[in-house]
């Protein structure tokens, strides 16, 4: 799954534009340099622990209770951005702002859309 997402979270995250993501399995997911910080917005119930940099404070991957089999990996920290190839839908579009914009043909929705299996374990 390739996902942009327009949660307040994630404009404060970017400096006030969407997140870019994909979605991974957990399983094989790793961090092979260091242990990130994390951090959750407690005052967003369901919320994902969202982790970072500590060193120079990047963003580097998200994670969910309500996704226990999947990690969002923030697409600016991949070594080679260009696989992402855009997102396949949009997320959190009842938190956009005026500014935003929808990439034309991608299904958006207002909250995410937590689908019934994330990817294969």
């Amino acid at each position: 799954m390739r996902g942009m997402c327009y949660c307040r979270t994630c404009q404060n995250i970017s400096g006030g534009a969407g997140n870019l993501f994909m979605a991974v399995s957990a399983v094989s997911f790793q961090f092979t340099n260091g242990t990130p910080g994390s951090f959750n917005k407690n005052d967003r119930p369901g919320s994902p622990t969202r982790h970072f940099c500590t060193i120079c404070g990047v963003h580097l991957t998200a994670r969910s209770d309500r996704a226990p089999s999947a990690v969002l990996i923030k697409v600016g920290t991949l070594d080679d951005p260009s696989v992402f190839a855009g997102p396949d839908l949009v997320t959190w579009t009842s938190e956009m702002q005026k500014f935003h914009s929808l990439p034309p043909g991608i299904p958006a929705h207002p909250e995410f859309p937590w689908p019934k299996k994330m990817p294969a374990e």
